[in-house]
């Protein structure tokens, strides 16, 4: 059951493997650069486990801790997965023990892989989820080990890497841009992002800008449920 569930579940991580392979690299990179240890890229990756936030912590370490400054951020960062999380819970209901991993390891890429591919016949639902997370976890993990291994031995002008951090938003961003008919949400982020900056600066414009979209996205979804009741009433009047 569980050689079978592999079988079915790496083919389909391939793609993942060499999107995370060269990012992870930047991430080791980046560590290296910033003047940290070559291990913390391994163990960042293997107790975090979250691309994003893993270049936001990269700052957090070389400054005191501050437990709310980090709690906010990966809070800012990480927002989106509670959303797409919360349509795992039924997925997740018959796997057994694996439940707590694969809530730990649900990634943007992961969880696309989960609701994209159908358990396969013959395969045991957890064990095939468990190898997808496993196996995309396995390839951040390398890709950030390889990038602090050759950042200590092979010359690097580390000037600009930091820009890998934006350019995966970058990438995330269009990604859905592409996916969504309806763009109106991404319009409310950065408008409220932009609307942050200009107001709070640079230094302060997280919190405002979280509570900024939060608000306008629930407002935009009321109006869309007005929207949606208001187009049955007058089907229903006209039928």
């Amino acid at each position: 059951m569980i050689k079978t569930a592999f079988k079915h579940a790496f083919p389909k991580t391939i793609p993942v493997f060499f999107g995370y392979l060269f990012l992870g690299i930047s991430f080791g990179v980046l560590m290296i650069g910033v003047g940290l240890d070559w291990y913390w890229a391994p163990v960042m990756s293997l107790v975090i486990f979250a691309g994003s936030v893993q270049f936001v912590a990269v700052g957090s370490l070389l400054t005191a801790f501050n437990p709310l400054t980090a709690f906010t951020l990966t809070l800012a960062v990480s927002a989106r997965q509670l959303f797409y999380g919360l349509s795992m819970l039924e997925r997740f209901k018959s796997v057994n023990g694996k439940k707590p991993y694969l809530i730990f390891a649900l990634t943007d890429e992961t969880y696309s892989l989960l609701v994209a591919e159908n358990v396969p016949e013959g395969a045991d639902r957890g064990w095939f989820y468990f190898w997808i997370s496993a196996l995309n976890q396995s390839y951040w993990i390398l890709g950030s080990t390889l990038g602090a291994v050759f950042g200590m031995f092979l010359p690097f002008n580390f000037k600009g890497i930091e820009f890998a951090m934006t350019a995966l938003f970058l990438y995330i961003l269009l990604n859905q841009w592409e996916a969504n008919a309806d763009h109106a949400p991404t319009l409310i982020g950065i408008g409220s992002a932009l609307l942050s900056l200009a107001v709070f600066g640079p230094e302060r414009m997280i919190i405002p800008a979280m509570i900024a979209i939060l608000i306008g996205l629930f407002a935009y979804r009321k109006r869309r449920e007005r929207k949606t009741d208001s187009a049955r009433e007058n089907g229903g009047a006209c039928s």
